[in-house]
């Protein structure tokens, strides 16, 4: 079942009835058995795989539980038996193929003679969010910075809860467990404000993404060695927006439909193409995934031995690691290694590989020039660091969404070629596309700006304003509403 499908909208509205109307027991099993019936829609067969993965860390957090802290030994049999579990149905599902496919052709190249054996294997949805999410349960209970949940539907309910069950926000248990376990009173403004986030969701994914994606498909069908360095600037910049408004999109519609239901969750991007510097990037961009990793990889990784659990989903690598005496060769690793599995963790290929070595080297290359930067204050104005930061953030959606890491390096190198910015070769309305997609960021974000510094007696036109603004975007949605295509995010 996916958001943009009349059969979601009827989900929806029976579940949220549901929630506000069924007692705390059987409102824990009804939102954890719509889950599995919203997930069952696409193919009921891989319920058993979160089925499993949701067994496996409820009964794990409940044995670490019982043991003391001076059982270390059996804490970690049981954390390495949550790991191994949840990591091999990931590395199966997911990566399987890939290791196959490369194993054997590196033997090729080295004269053994052997095939690639022929696996049908589907990626199970939304397997990458999930397992991140038990995997953290169950590390949070090990570390002692949450106490398990021994209420089964309870339990059930956070894992799988169907609005952020395939794409995110990768949730903590102390984020959400707590308001799954008491409902607030009921408040038509929970409602209202719900719809609103609902709405702005499905207009930036149905109306923008989906719209959006023909280009692009476009573009990237075409062979790199024909595109003009102005064609690779104008695909990374229109794949940059595309990406940002189907998954803001599906962030919104997840956090509106929580709101409905009561239910707070933490805000997954904050105009990330407002950023100065790499580091705020990853501040604004998909900040549940950066904070997830971060403290669960980054951090270990660097050698801190203190982990603070008050970060919780504030985003960002780069945090001040307290009381942790780090040397800044260990962080620097500790960078590149994680970027380099967080790169993996978006797909089984070398491009995101790439990817996730080329965000490393700019935050890396961010911290070797901060002395200069400090020295000289034109390098650190806003407005230059946002220059610098915008064009180098979208270039590198180029190794994302390319076919291979050769169309990678061709289309790179246009870049730094000055003749190839001497002609184009995509269809007007391309460019044209993405000069506007760029206005409507710019004034999206001026516009939110404006309207959070309202006092709490709005004036008239910034009342004005958001019925306009609702009223225009409730027409386009319902103009342009068709199940066309899944969220990009989906396929991680």
């Amino acid at each position: 079942m996916i958001f943009n499908s009349i059969t979601f909208l009827l989900f929806l509205v029976i579940v949220i009835c549901l929630y506000w109307l069924l007692p705390r027991n059987i409102r824990n099993w009804m939102v954890f058995l719509s889950s599995l019936l919203f997930y069952g829609f696409w193919k009921w067969e891989f319920l058993s795989i979160v089925l499993l993965s949701t067994f496996t860390d409820y009964f794990v957090a409940l044995e670490l539980g019982k043991t003391e802290k001076s059982e270390e030994r059996k804490r970690k049999l049981l954390l390495y038996t949550s790991l191994f579990i949840n990591l091999s149905l990931l590395l199966y599902f997911k990566y399987l193929i890939f290791f196959t496919d490369n194993i054997t052709f590196f033997l090729q190249s080295i004269g053994v003679a052997i095939e690639s054996p022929a696996l049908n294997i589907i990626l199970p949805l939304g397997i990458s969010f999930y397992t991140f999410q038990t995997i953290s349960y169950t590390i949070d209970v090990y570390r002692n910075h949450t106490k398990p949940i021994k209420d089964f539907a309870l339990y059930g309910s956070y894992v799988t809860f169907f609005p952020q069950l395939v794409a995110g926000p990768i949730l903590r248990a102390e984020e959400v467990v707590n308001q799954l376990d008491h409902r607030p009173k009921f408040n038509p403004d929970l409602i209202v404000e719900g719809l609103k986030r609902v709405l702005y969701g499905f207009f930036l994914k149905v109306v923008l993404a989906d719209n959006i994606a023909p280009l692009v498909d476009a573009g990237y069908a075409l062979p790199p060695g024909s595109l003009s360095a102005i064609d690779v600037w104008t695909l990374a910049f229109i794949f940059g927006f595309q990406i940002y408004f189907d998954f803001a999109g599906y962030s919104h519609i997840a956090i509106g439909c929580a709101k409905m239901m009561g239910i707070d969750f933490p805000e997954n991007f904050n105009f990330p193409y407002a950023a100065k510097s790499f580091k705020s990037f990853w501040k604004r961009w998909h900040i549940s995934l950066s904070s997830w990793i971060r403290d669960y990889l980054y951090l270990p990784l660097a050698g801190a031995d203190v982990i603070d659990p008050n970060l919780k989903s504030r985003g960002g690598i780069d945090v001040a690691l307290g009381k942790n005496e780090i040397t800044q060769g260990k962080k620097n690793r500790a960078l590149f290694l994680t970027w380099v599995i967080m790169g993996f963790w978006h797909g089984a290929n070398w491009t995101f590989v790439f990817w996730g070595v080329y965000h490393s080297g700019m935050i890396y290359l961010e911290r070797l020039f901060k002395p200069f930067r400090d020295k000289f204050s034109f390098f650190s104005k806003p407005f230059i660091g946002w220059c610098i930061t915008l064009p180098l953030a979208m270039l590198g959606w180029i190794a994302f969404r390319a076919e291979s890491l050769t169309d990678v390096f061709i289309m790179l190198s246009k870049v730094i070629n000055p003749l190839k910015y001497t002609f184009y070769s995509m269809r007007e309305n391309t460019y044209l596309v993405t000069a506007l997609l760029f206005l409507f960021t710019s004034l999206s974000y001026l516009a939110t700006n404006i309207e959070s510094e309202k006092t709490d007696q709005p004036t008239w036109w910034i009342t004005s304003f958001n019925v306009v603004k609702y009223a225009v975007i409730f027409i386009l949605v319902f103009t342009f509403f068709r199940p066309i295509s899944q969220f990009i995010y989906f396929q991680f």
